[in-house]
């Protein structure tokens, strides 16, 4: 019938369908490397703890240590970061006291050798901060880092997706890391 969609008569959009991305068998065992790797869990010695509301403990990784993982899954020159955009949600200044009290927002985007791409939003904020300057670039600074750690999180357990699945930070915990290496 003329005008009506026959799903027979479209081509294959299955994603999991090599040709449906024209890769070579060599990008496809390449890709399929890297989709395990990223797959994989977290370690106990890259995740850290501090307390959160109601006694409970939050898990999160260091931002440097997500960079490392980063730079060994994806090869120093095989990723980049840019800043999308910062925005200042408030900036207030006890006028007793003269310090600082900040929030700011960073978009932050990861961008793969390829083109491939996540964005995320981090936050960063300080309280009763002395000045102005020191305020602003701490809540920067740790507005970036956590919206670069939740883009990278996009990109699999391994970089720190893990973290949101409850069950599993709460095993982890348990497990004592290993001593660093020297």
């Amino acid at each position: 019938m003329h005008g009506t969609y026959h799903p027979q008569d479209a081509f294959s959009c299955n994603p999991n369908d090599s040709t449906f991305f024209n890769l070579s068998a060599d990008t496809e065992m390449k890709l399929a490397a890297l989709q395990a790797k990223l797959n994989q869990k977290l370690g106990p010695e890259y995740i850290s703890t501090r307390p959160g509301g109601n006694g409970m403990k939050l898990t999160y990784t260091e931002g440097w240590k997500v960079i490392n993982l980063a730079n060994e899954v994806f090869g120093f020159n095989g990723w980049s970061t840019a800043v999308v955009n910062v925005t200042c949600d408030f900036a207030d200044c006890d006028p007793n006291t003269q310090r600082y009290t900040v929030g700011i927002a960073a978009i932050v985007r990861v961008t793969l050798r390829d083109g491939v791409y996540h964005e995320d939003i981090g936050y960063g904020t300080i309280e009763n901060c002395k000045g102005k300057g020191a305020a602003f670039d701490k809540c920067r600074k740790e507005a970036v880092t956590d919206g670069l750690k939740r883009a990278l999180r996009n990109f699999g357990n391994l970089l720190g997706n893990c973290l949101y699945d409850k069950e599993y930070t709460r095993e982890i915990q348990k497990i004592k890391p290993p001593p660093p290496v020297s």
